[in-house]
């Protein structure tokens, strides 16, 4: 069969090779070409070198008896969509080899023949033109490969999750060949990785492209906008602020200024203390806030400017002051790991005196886990009426909040 295949194409040439050490006189620490050794078809091409390709990769996959992978991550998906692309849209009559290299930090797959789409739609999606149709069919029939254009955007989707560089695809006109090259690099310097992480902690692997974006650029010019991130994302600008409010609630930015004017710096790592903007976003006043709140409200309607900016000086003051209290009254608290149950009964009473404050705003003050204060703390002392909620009808509302009973004390009971 080989060698038929050999005589309808004598220039046919499959080359696959491994580079994983890092001594330049190694040209190679494993090679699989046509040796006489194996039937070299495609298919058996295709399924010597997938199973080298993510032999490897530190997220596992499994096998169905039919060793077909079941559970595969994007990158698993992305290495075999750039696999069968390589094979399928390759020029088999050319003089010229196909020929891919796995290196410890990337993956180069290189075929004879140049695009046969625009390089910005292949980046776009949603066109296809094979260059050996019957190929991609019979690569299909084995459930590999994608017809609607569309096998390119998981590469792009998979190498964006993990934050690596975007892949790069190249003609080389002079020669016919297209080369596209996924090299597993994060754009994100490894120091300045590390320090975001110290930042948010455990978290990191949730962040979204956009978080992590806007934190490396808050990184690196110390203090941005809305405006200047605009400058690097396509993302509309509410939801540029929307992300960004919620990495201030998160406690992984600080807000300075007021509408066109505000700035976000990056919180410095061991910072556990929330933000002035902060404390505001999750502090629900009490009573006499919301009575103010209206007064302010049918006040602003016939105020002068100077009275304006008046009240928001005082409001911005009141804000400090309030921030400053909470967090004096936290701090023996927020800066040890272990207290005594009447230590933290009695700390989360006073922050609770005289105010209703969130679960999230507490647990911030505190340095401690929503969960962790919800289950040790908040329900049993609500059970023995030292606590009270602000939507008691309401236990699962989403501004619930919790106020101290004045006269309680705390309890000795653990």
């Amino acid at each position: 069969m080989g060698s038929t295949l050999l005589d309808a194409l004598p220039n046919y040439q499959l080359d696959y090779r491994e580079k994983l050490s890092d001594n330049p006189e190694v040209r190679w620490t494993y090679r699989l070409t046509l040796d006489g050794k194996w039937e070299p078809n495609l298919f058996n091409f295709y399924y010597r070198v997938y199973g080298r390709l993510v032999s490897d990769l530190t997220v596992p996959f499994k096998l169905d008896k039919d060793a077909v992978r079941l559970g595969e991550t994007h990158i698993h998906e992305a290495l075999r969509e750039a696999l069968v692309n390589t094979l399928i849209h390759a020029d088999h009559l050319s003089t010229r080899p196909l020929w891919i290299l796995k290196q410890a930090d990337s993956f180069i797959f290189s075929n004879p023949g140049r695009l046969r789409v625009p390089i910005q739609q292949l980046y776009e999606g949603g066109v296809t033109d094979p260059r050996n149709p019957n190929l991609q069919k019979m690569f299909q029939m084995l459930g590999l490969g994608e017809k609607a254009g569309s096998g390119f955007q998981k590469i792009l989707r998979a190498w964006q999750e993990q934050q690596w560089l975007i892949p790069l695809v190249s003609e080389k006109l002079d020669l016919e060949l297209t080369t596209v090259f996924l090299p597993m690099i994060s754009f994100i310097p490894e120091d300045i990785e590390t320090e975001l992480k110290e930042v948010v902690g455990s978290n990191y692997s949730e962040l979204t492209e956009l978080d992590r974006i806007i934190l490396v650029l808050t990184h690196e010019f110390g203090e941005v906008s809305n405006i200047d991130i605009q400058r690097y994302r396509k993302e509309h600008p509410r939801d540029i602020g929307d992300c960004l409010k919620r990495l201030v609630t998160n406690g992984y930015l600080e807000q300075s200024g007021r509408g066109r004017w505000t700035h976000y710096k990056l919180l410095s790592p061991g910072i556990t203390e929330p933000s002035a903007s902060q404390l505001a976003l999750d502090y629900v006043d009490n009573e006499a806030s919301s009575e103010h709140n209206e007064t302010s409200s049918e006040h602003n309607e016939t105020s002068s400017e100077h009275s304006e900016a008046t009240s928001e000086h005082n409001e911005a003051t009141s804000e400090h002051s309030d921030r400053e209290l909470l967090l004096a009254i936290a701090a023996p608290i927020r800066q040890k790991k272990r207290v005594t149950p009447d230590q933290m009964r009695s700390t989360i009473l006073q922050l609770c005196t005289d105010r209703f404050l969130l679960l999230k705003a507490l647990a911030e003050l505190l340095n401690r886990s929503p969960d962790t204060l919800r289950t040790h703390y908040l329900n049993p002392m609500l059970q023995e009426r030292s606590l009270e909620l602000k939507y008691p009808e309401q236990p699962s509302h989403p501004q619930q909040a919790y106020k101290a009973i004045l006269g309680t004390q705390p309890s000795h009971q653990e």
